[in-house]
């Protein structure tokens, strides 16, 4: 069963491209018609991506990996730090930091300087500075914040990225193609998709049609957390079981042993009084 259907991707308004003048012709195979000088999106094809994409994201999630969600553009930004919330994952909805991926290093770096600050804070340190220095700490904190703050759990390269408007985030794009790292994207008519691993054709500018695509994908995200987490139980549960299956043998040995060693001291004494017997006689 497909995760979206062709009339809740119509209802959300993810047919609509953009004007005919403003395609890329390497859409061209997503595209149904062109209507009213609006080139119309084939959303059977959506759909079909939109499958192939959420299954290659639950293995992800399943996996233990993270993906990294980038949408800075005003109608997408709340939709993706939500969705992106919901399974865990990091986001980035302010501006790009460039070199994020290429240079990713120096990004840590401005990580481990905002957890230097509120160590800082906590341990009283923050407290002994002049005002000036405070004020100067806290602006440079909530500035790292608003832009690093999203991505402080990513300690290691993300091993994908979903990108809400290829075209406006193509500084990311790149430094993922440069990396190998694989580009999931909502990718509209006036978009280039050759350099996107895997392409959504859907309305990027819409927040009800990024909604609706992100929802498919973190839903299937979300089944593959569970199922690692089931999984794990289970392994744990195993793991359990053969410890209990080994403490039984080890019991099981030891009253072997107790019972051998019980039978040769009583045959020991048999054989003793016997002896004695014999002396006797």
């Amino acid at each position: 069963m497909s995760r979206v259907n062709f009339d809740q991707l119509l209802e959300a308004g993810v047919h609509f491209g953009h004007l005919k003048r403003k395609w890329n012709p390497a859409m061209a195979p997503y595209i149904f018609m062109e209507r009213n000088g609006i080139h119309i999106i084939d959303l059977y094809k959506t759909v079909a991506k939109v499958d192939e994409a959420a299954e290659v994201m639950k293995n992800l999630a399943k996996q233990g990996k993270k993906v990294l969600f980038v949408a800075t553009k005003k109608q997408a930004k709340q939709v993706v730090a939500d969705k992106a919330a919901s399974v865990g994952m990091p986001y980035v909805i302010e501006r790009w930091p460039g070199g994020m991926l290429t240079n990713f290093p120096t990004i840590r770096k401005a990580i481990k300087k905002m957890t230097t600050i509120d160590k800082m804070t906590k341990d009283g340190t923050f407290d002994n500075l002049s005002k000036r220095e405070k004020l100067q700490i806290t602006r440079q904190r909530a500035k790292l914040e608003k832009t690093l703050g999203s991505i402080v759990d990513l300690t290691r390269l993300p091993s994908a990225l979903f990108v809400v408007d290829v075209m406006k985030e193509h500084i990311a794009v790149r430094e993922a193609n440069r990396l190998g790292i694989p580009v999931f994207g909502m990718v509209d008519t006036n978009s280039n998709p050759n350099n996107i691993d895997y392409v959504i054709p859907a309305n990027d500018d819409a927040t009800k049609s990024v909604e609706v695509i992100l929802g498919a994908i973190c839903e299937a995200m979300n089944e593959g957390l569970q199922e690692r987490k089931a999984e794990k139980i289970d392994t744990e549960a195993a793991g359990e079981g053969e410890g209990a299956k080994r403490e039984r043998k080890a019991k099981a040995a030891v009253k072997k042993e107790r019972t051998k060693k019980e039978d040769e001291d009583a045959l020991n004494a048999k054989v003793a009084d016997k002896y004695a017997k014999d002396i006797e006689e």
